[in-house]
């Protein structure tokens, strides 16, 4: 199972849901699903967006159960 850092990334770089769908065209709803649980549902192509917008690498934005995140 994985667990979503993307909140976290997005609050240390001050963007919101909105500031995150301007930036990468995504919908809302997309931008939710990759901040929690659902993260695991997102496709590739959205994971590499978010993680351009955040300046992060793909793999940044989640962490498998047991590794250690950005806030830990």
């Amino acid at each position: 199972m994985f667990h979503s850092n993307v909140k976290v990334i997005m609050e240390e770089r001050g963007l919101t849901i909105r500031g995150m769908e301007a930036v990468t065209g995504l919908s809302t709803q997309t931008v939710r699903r990759a901040r929690g649980p659902m993260i695991e549902r997102c496709t590739l192509d959205t994971l590499a967006r978010i993680a351009a917008a955040l300046g992060v690498r793909v793999k940044d934005l989640f962490s498998e159960e047991g590794e250690p995140g950005p806030e830990q």
